[in-house]
């Protein structure tokens, strides 16, 4: 006989039954309670990834986050209408109604699993699938039980838009794409506010499976569940039957976006914040609106690559180019390397802002601090001749690149053909401290050791820089001497949708004007630079442009850099890891480079403005030896250029007219006038009368010729000075003792005078008998020299300048 059950064992039976049932949710909501709020969703979601687009608006590339996802943070308002409602079709019909756990879903999922002893259906509602994108857990029973109390945490503390917001800008939509933002850009190439139902649809269904139903491996797998969502939308009463039945019509057409590509140095230094840092103080930039103009600088990318094969057999490996639009300021191409993503060839370095020697590209600004400082023209004349500097790694003597001296050079010679002794003595002259102040006006700040860290030899430079710093260093004289920082960015558009630019940089006067016009139209002087560059070299172009060309000690760098009123082109060429090339320099390693940039740069510019300002600046005519105004017996003349107040006010010293004995080439008195012949001849300052000799110069006798003797009368005119001339200007050396440093008095008398007496100043310095010569050592002055004879006949005096 059975037995009855008891009243009291019912209720602890349902009791048990209630514990069962209620325990386990229960336990879920106790837990939730205790359990913090994850911290991706207390920070918001994860910053988005960065899209470059150039100065037009044409996308160069997106970049990718951190964790190499493409993402794009948008706000639910910034999202079509469809996709929440293809979303909560897809994923969970019962969004709105449930806690974060659906136990509906759970329910029949625990039941197909007892029944069928596998998983049917999962029971993940949206908010659990954002737990799981925030949180790493386990694919356990416990890893689960997690979820789900991170789910309940989740919607105890945010609502159900924020949810959502949330959900989709942190699911993945495909390998490596996060958020509906991205995914609507990637695979239909339009932003997602403006995704129909088809689109939406279709987009919703990738996150069930990211690889499974990727577009990119066929359309079919993820159109047959995109019908499925849009029957369930139709079912849930989303869209009407006649929406329903247009989407289900549509093809999914994959648009891939027409990323412009390229420009991988400066994406990435944008997108980094190490350019136009100042943009990410207000936010996390999403868009950044480059300067760069995309077709120029896929032409460029080109020109590099193309470049990097003509100079392999030069053992060199790496190029790099920045271009700028000289009254702005502004990069309009910038090529870091030949190739990114070459190992062998290191690729990922970026040659634009790499530190490297920049051989003789900063002499610019050497000559410019002298003629600032010291008063220097494009006319004065500089000693190429044997020079050695006293500095504490001992004795320093500079050499050009073709191994000659040159005697005395004009400073517009000197600086056209890159004469390295001329640029070393005028940098001593005017300080290292001087020059290297100059060149940080002009933006070369990684120069920033002490002066006397880097001498004379900055001249040649004996110092690292970046070649974009050197583009706009060389800006600043294509603008007349005013300096601005270069620009990478016009706009950033931030998370929020604010729009930030960067902060105006007003240009400030670094250099006078006038000298920048001189040395521009010194830069851009095809005729000055024959010598050394010879005729059709690469620094030629069918209009006007001022260029300068460097080598770096060890053949380690070559440069070319230059510019016209409108653009300016620096190019680097060489090898990131610093080993030499061989038989390469400035003009043919980098100038054809620069040659073909610039005409690219150039393109579309019909009539480009004149190159230099030459508003203030005067005109006189020189002699090219001396410097000094042209006289009559000046060989040839020049036209140069000088500032009013600087113009020279001594006639030419070095050319002289004498006649002499055509037998022996000596100095003719009138005597022979039938076997004599005037002729020009030079003399030199003794400062250059070595290199005179050896250069085999057309110099003035110091000898009289025997049978054709100077005439010289008895009386008080019979004597007089033969040497120094009247008005003749000496230089000491700073290099040599001064006491080293002397000329020979000479005058002309008969022998019958006997013995002569030298007075200079007033002072008696010496006799001599004939041929009446004295050594008399310089000193810095105005001095007058004459000579007494025996009797007291005193010679008319002469006037000479030691400076």
């Amino acid at each position: 006989m059975s037995r009855r059950r008891t009243p009291g064992t019912l209720r602890r039976l349902l009791g048990c039954l209630a514990l069962v049932v209620l325990l386990p949710p229960a336990a879920l909501v106790v837990a939730a309670a205790v359990t913090p709020l994850p911290a991706p969703v207390l920070r918001g979601p994860p910053p988005p990834a960065v899209r470059v687009l150039d100065r037009h608006g044409r996308v160069i590339r997106d970049v990718r986050t951190s964790d190499d996802q493409l993402s794009e943070r948008l706000r639910l308002a910034q999202v079509s209408p469809w996709v929440p409602k293809a979303v909560v079709a897809a994923e969970d019909a019962r969004f709105f109604y449930h806690p974060g756990v659906d136990p509906v879903a759970v329910a029949r999922a625990t039941g197909q699993l007892v029944w069928h002893r596998r998983v049917v259906s999962g029971a993940s509602t949206i908010t659990q699938q954002l737990a799981r994108a925030v949180i790493h857990r386990p694919r356990t029973l416990w890893g689960k039980l997690h979820e789900m109390v991170v789910a309940l945490r989740i919607e105890a503390s945010l609502d159900k838009a924020q949810i959502l917001d949330e959900y989709l800008n942190r699911v993945e939509f495909g390998p490596n794409l996060r958020g509906i933002g991205a995914a609507s850009r990637f695979y239909l190439d339009k932003p997602a506010l403006e995704l129909d139902l088809a689109e939406a649809a279709a987009l919703a269904a990738i996150p069930r499976g990211p690889t499974l139903y990727d577009p990119r491996r066929g359309t079919s797998r993820v159109l047959r569940r995109r019908n499925r969502i849009l029957e369930r939308m139709r079912k849930q009463g989303l869209a009407s039957a006649e929406q329903i039945a247009r989407a289900e019509s549509e093809p999914l057409l994959l648009e891939r976006p027409a990323f412009g590509g390229g420009a991988w140095h400066l994406v990435r230094e944008l997108s980094s914040g190490r350019l136009e840092a100042e943009l990410g103080q207000h936010g996390h930039a999403q868009v950044v609106r480059s300067t760069l103009d995309l077709s120029l600088q896929h032409e460029v990318e080109q020109l590099v690559r193309i470049t990097a094969r003509r100079i392999a057999p030069h053992d060199a490996s790496a190029a790099a180019v920045i271009v700028v639009d000289n009254p702005s300021g502004e990069v309009l191409a910038y090529v870091g390397s030949p190739d990114f993503f070459s190992r062998a060839a290191l690729g990922h370095n970026d040659g634009v802002l790499a530190l490297r020697q920049p051989g003789s590209t900063l002499k610019p600004f050497v000559y410019a601090a002298a003629m600032q400082h010291l008063g220097m023209t494009a006319a004065t004349r500089l000693p190429d001749v044997e020079l050695h500097l006293p500095t504490e790694r001992g004795d320093y003597a500079p050499r050009n690149y073709d191994g000659r001296f040159h005697g005395p050079v004009l400073l517009r010679d000197a600086l056209a053909n890159s004469l390295n002794v001329p640029a070393v003595y005028t940098a001593d002259r005017v300080g290292p401290a001087t020059v290297l102040g100059l060149l940080r006006q002009v933006g070369l700040d990684t120069l920033d050791q002490d002066a006397s860290h880097y001498g004379a030899a900055l001249a040649l430079g004996d110092g690292e820089i970046r070649l974009a710093d050197l583009a706009g260093a060389y800006a600043t004289l294509a603008r007349h001497g005013l300096y601005r920082p270069l620009g990478y960015a016009l706009e950033a558009t931030l998370d929020s949708g604010r729009s930030v630019y960067p902060p105006h940089r007003e240009p400030r006067r670094v250099i006078d004007p006038r000298l920048a016009g001189v040395l521009t139209d010194v830069l851009s002087d095809r005729a000055a630079r024959l010598s050394a560059f010879g005729r059709g070299n690469a620094l030629e172009l069918p209009f006007p442009v001022a260029a300068k060309t460097g080598t770096s000690k060890g053949y380690r760098d070559n440069w070319t850099v230059g510019f016209t009123h409108e653009r300016t082109v620096a190019v680097w060429v060489g090898n990131f890891d610093g080993h030499p090339m061989s038989g390469s320099s400035g003009v043919t390693g980098a100038g054809p480079l620069f040659h073909d940039v610039m005409l690219a740069a150039m393109r579309g510019i019909e009539h480009p403005a004149p190159l230099a300002d030459l508003t203030g600046l005067v005109f006189a005519e020189v002699c090219p030896l001396s410097g000094e105004l042209a006289g009559p017996d000046c060989p040839h003349r020049r036209r140069e250029l000088f500032r009013p107040g600087h113009v020279p006010t001594h006639t030419c010293a070095l050319h002289v007219r004498a006649r002499i004995d055509e037998d022996n080439g000596l100095l003719a008195g009138p005597a022979c006038l039938s076997r004599s012949a005037e002729r020009v001849f030079e003399r030199y300052p003794p400062a250059y009368a070595a290199w005179a000799r050896s250069a085999g110069r057309p110099l003035l006798p110091s000898e009289a010729s025997a049978r054709c003797p100077l005439s010289m009368r008895t009386d008080a005119r019979s004597s007089g000075i033969a040497f120094p001339f009247e008005g003749a200007r000496f230089v000491l050396d700073p290099d040599v003792p001064s006491e080293q440093q002397q000329i020979v008095l000479f005058a002309r008398a008969p022998r019958s005078e006997g013995t002569l007496r030298f007075v200079v100043d007033g002072k008696r310095v010496g006799s001599s008998g004939a041929p009446f010569r004295l050594p008399w050592t310089l000193v810095r002055g105005k001095h007058t020299v004459l000579v007494q004879s025996g009797s007291g006949r005193v010679s008319a005096p002469v006037r000479f300048d030691v400076r």
